[in-house]
């Protein structure tokens, strides 16, 4: 995912908070507990205490927020003439959102269906029929709630609008208001010191400290983000806006609607939650270990160091052969060596190995 910056001045570069962005992360971690294991005791909590009417109408919206988060809880980016700032309250993110004009409106609340076609933008479906016919049908794999959906959205937005913002403010009065509360005073404190850190040690530094998987080519004008997803967007004319989430990890989203001012939003850090390895090296890892050879070596070296000859031994094959698998698995970071007197004793890296699991799903989540 990249976000062309170039000339970009670090004024236009902002650290904020927004509550609508940290209601919609907060009701996917209520739909999608599994991708946030941290968060299961509030998760319980605040699933027991709501009413079933709630429940019921959070459930038929939750594709706004389950398998795609949409960016309707980012209004402040797509709405014209403004200074794209979110707001400072639930209500006043509500109103930005009443701001936004239908045909962006409509185009967010239907990524669940046009995710194919998010970064190329295209056609609205309120106004093409075509766009509209291939919203619908794809609406319709995903099931009878979601085109029922889709079809009250497209033939009167107004209504539509208006049922999920009291959805929203229902929310807010059930369980959000005290979360937020809590989470403010963190998310206020973490954009606070993300700018301090972007006015006094400059841009690299900043999306550093923002997360490991942003890296800057400066020569080039690009900021990168290490996500299986695939965009571009450009950030030189609208500015960028970052956004810190508690809800978010292991997610790291990034708003690059065409038109839109780029977004990302990013889980703060906290000193429980493992650095995120980068997708090429969970790649790596993942193909070191494919090979079958190298399987079986690794359960020797899980149980105990050996030389090169040990295993060449062990397993009928040459010297040399063994080196290389282990050169594959060094490259890697799953295998350590160290001497011992004339010999050269090799180990499996258990820490790493036990961590690749949550690595791959951080990594496909992120």
């Amino acid at each position: 995912m990249h976000i062309d910056i170039a000339g970009l001045p670090p004024e236009r570069i902002v650290f904020g908070t927004s509550p609508l962005a940290e209601l919609g992360l907060a009701l996917h971690a209520l739909s999608e507990p599994g991708h946030h294991p941290g968060l299961h005791g509030w998760v319980t909590a605040t699933s027991a205490s709501l009413e079933p009417d709630l429940a019921d109408r959070m459930s038929e919206a939750d594709f706004l927020w389950r398998n795609t988060f949409s960016d309707i809880f980012m209004p402040f980016a797509g709405v014209r003439g403004t200074d794209a700032r979110p707001g400072t309250t639930l209500a006043e993110d509500l109103d930005i959102l009443d701001g936004l004009d239908d045909e962006r409106f409509v185009s967010a609340a239907l990524e669940f269906v046009c995710a194919g076609v998010y970064g190329a933008g295209g056609l609205s479906p309120l106004s093409d029929a075509e766009s509209r016919s291939r919203a619908l049908e794809t609406a319709a794999a995903r099931g009878p709630r979601q085109v029922e959906f889709s079809r009250r959205l497209l033939d009167d937005p107004a209504s539509v609008r208006g049922w999920i913002r009291r959805l929203f403010e229902d929310c807010d009065q059930a369980f959000f208001a005290a979360t937020w509360q809590r989470a403010r005073i963190q998310l206020a404190a973490d954009a606070r010191h993300k700018t301090e850190v972007l006015r006094h040690k400059g841009l690299a530094a900043a999306m550093g400290a923002v997360s490991a998987a942003l890296s800057l080519d400066e020569e080039g004008g690009r900021l990168s983000v290490d996500k299986l997803a695939e965009g571009r967007t450009d950030a030189t004319s609208a500015g960028m806006t970052l956004l810190p989430t508690t809800f978010g990890w292991p997610h790291l989203t990034v708003l690059h609607a065409p038109d839109w001012r780029p977004v990302i939003l990013y889980p703060v850090h906290r000193p429980e939650l493992p650095s995120p390895a980068s997708v090429d090296l969970l790649r790596l890892r993942m193909e070191a270990l494919a090979h079958p050879m190298r399987m079986r070596m690794c359960r020797n070296l899980a149980r105990s160091p050996y030389t090169t000859g040990e295993l060449a031994e062990l397993h009928g094959i040459t010297a040399p052969e063994v080196s290389r698998h282990l050169a594959v698995l060094k490259k890697a970071g799953l295998v350590t060596t160290r001497r011992r007197g004339r010999y050269v004793l090799h180990a499996l890296d258990l820490t790493v190995v036990a961590r690749l699991g949550s690595d791959f799903l951080e990594g496909v989540l992120r």
